[in-house]
């Protein structure tokens, strides 16, 4: 990327060419603010020298001089806000070298075969994606302060236990190929203008904090929106830039695991797969409950394991499993798998920072009795809470205890009644979510930083800290898995767990976990999957037939009390 000879690779030439159409953005900005200044420095030496006398020169040397003195003043800001300003850092995991000398080993010998810089750190994302962040702006602090740092190495967690190490080798060849961008000056410099500029938009438009910030209001909005006109300016070629820039890392990747990392790309997919299934069926309703799986990379292995099995698109895939997986290149996989847990929780979700009364892991053996059980009979509850206060009476044959009976015998009357208990229960999901986000904001605001720590070297309930002391207490619900659901997908959800109770407390049925689809009603040690239209069939058309006969080959009993929360 450093040379510019005519051997310069295509991609590494047009990048090189975005970065000085970037810096002459920059440059003209200086220009204009500069030129008041200037015209009033040529009116003063032509005064000086006699060459311009007279009460209407004089008067037109000082008009100039108080603008150049408020332009210099609004460029001295925007320059200083450019500066000062912190640009957008992804969450993500630190990971020391004493906590993965192995991989940081593997990206050294990667580094050196493409003839790059190495990355100055590497960190994990509990997204399946890589890339490349630098983290040299200033603003940043620390180590990174240093000019000319080499970016930070962001990998996705799930690669490195999906993968095995060929295949993360040839994966992160491209990437850690993109670190002969920072090396490169023009390109460098362009980048941290723009992202002085971003972090100066952002800086304008977050909420004032103390009488000082409250104060410089409008001086903050009227520095952020010229920011913004310089960076709409350049994003286009920005990303112009970053494209070619990209280009020539692939380019120059390509020698190194180039077959290899044909199959590696069919993981990512594979991955990508998995690892959704996994967050939206099976950590989205622990999230939701207050519990975050705690091993959810090691979760994303069984799910694969588990889709390879039921589909025939996959085979082959669980045969790898033999070779070394990459999470051997770390020293304490399993607090790093934590780490990347908790993190994801709070990006997917929102949650807190740290482990609480109300917000602790979960194990993958204590899925079923500590999250799917708890899931049906506080949903099971929260119906009849809303069944009595639509002053619905206990089914006939039982009086005052909560049975299944009381649920069908309501939807089966009609009359609008579901969409009614449909609407009910979206008031009580919607009240209780947003006093648990209060409670949580509470506890949040009363809890200090802690201190920060390389995953491995403080495994448990601290392997948190790193996150918090990055990110701060607050919740931070920035990648909401799903939008919000219906009223009759919530009562539907509702029904199915009352039928679950039940299952499990008259027909000695059992909860259990499925890694593709979530929670699982298990009846004689086998998933019953087969619940759902009955329950359709219920609250929308009122038809119990299909349901009553569904609980029959179960051996349900709809009359027995069922236990709820």
């Amino acid at each position: 990327m450093s040379g510019t000879g005519t051997g310069e690779e295509p991609g590494a030439r047009a990048a090189r060419a975005r970065a000085l159409v970037l810096l002459r953005i920059r440059g003209r900005a200086t220009a204009v603010a500069l030129l008041p200044a200037a015209l009033a420095v040529v009116l003063f030496a032509a005064g000086a020298r006699g060459f311009a006398d007279g009460g209407g020169w004089d008067a037109a040397r000082w008009a100039v001089a108080v603008c150049a003195f408020v332009v210099l003043l609004i460029a001295g800001a925007v320059a200083l806000a450019v500066v000062r300003a912190k640009p957008a850092v992804s969450p993500t995991v630190p990971l020391s070298e004493a906590a993965a000398p192995d991989l940081y080993r593997l990206v050294r010998e990667l580094a050196d075969r493409l003839d790059v810089p190495v990355p100055s750190a590497i960190a994990l994302t509990p997204d399946c994606d890589s890339w490349l962040e630098d983290r040299a702006h200033p603003a940043a602090g620390g180590s990174a302060r240093r000019a000319g740092a080499a970016p930070v190495l962001v990998i996705g967690s799930p690669f490195l236990w999906w993968m095995r190490v060929a295949e993360l080798r040839a994966l992160l060849a491209p990437v850690v190929a993109g670190t002969s961008a920072s090396a490169q000056p023009d390109i460098a410099a362009a980048r941290r203008f723009v992202r002085g500029l971003d972090g100066a938009v952002a800086d304008a438009a977050a909420p004032a904090r103390g009488p000082v910030r409250r104060a410089l209001r409008l001086p903050r909005r009227f520095v952020g929106r010229i920011a913004r006109l310089l960076l709409r300016s350049c994003r286009g070629h920005a990303a112009e830039m970053e494209r070619g820039v990209a280009a020539a890392a692939s380019s120059r990747a390509r020698e190194v695991d180039y077959g290899l990392r044909i199959a590696a790309q069919e993981q990512v997919g594979l991955a990508y797969a998995g690892w959704d299934r996994l967050l939206t069926r099976v950590a989205l309703p622990a999230w939701r409950m207050g519990r975050w799986p705690a091993r959810l990379d090691a979760g994303v292995v069984a799910a694969l394991t588990e889709l390879s099995r039921r589909d025939r698109l996959a085979e082959g895939y669980a045969s790898r499993l033999g070779e070394r997986p990459a999470c051997d290149l770390l020293e304490a996989p399993g607090a790093a798998d934590e780490a990347a847990s908790l993190l994801a929780a709070r990006l997917f979700h929102g949650g807190p920072a740290e482990t609480g009364p109300d917000w602790s892991p979960v194990d993958w053996q204590q899925y079923p009795d500590e999250v799917v059980d708890r899931k049906w009979r506080s949903e099971a509850a929260r119906l009849h809470r809303v069944l009595d206060a639509m002053g619905v009476p206990p089914a006939a044959a039982v009086g005052g205890v909560p049975t299944l009976d009381r649920v069908v015998e309501h939807l089966a009357a009609g009359e609008s009644g579901g969409e009614e208990l449909a609407a009910g229960i979206s008031a009580a999901v919607a009240r209780e979510e947003a006093e648990a986000e209060d409670e949580a904001r509470r506890r949040a605001k009363a809890t200090a930083p802690g201190a920060l720590s390389a995953p491995g070297t403080s495994p448990g309930p601290a392997a948190g800290d790193d996150l918090l002391a990055l990110w701060g207490p607050d919740p931070l619900p920035l990648l909401p898995l799903q939008p919000p659901r219906t009223g009759t997908e919530l009562l539907a959800d509702h029904v199915a767990a009352m039928v679950c109770c039940a299952a499990v407390d008259t027909a000695g049925a059992a909860p259990g976990l499925d890694w593709l689809d979530g929670p699982a009603l298990l009846v004689d040690g086998e998933r019953r999957a087969d619940l759902g239209s009955p329950v359709l069939s219920l609250i929308e058309d009122g038809d119990a037939g299909p349901l009553r006969s569904w609980l029959a080959s179960v051996g349900v009993r709809t009359d027995k009390p069922v236990r709820l929360v």
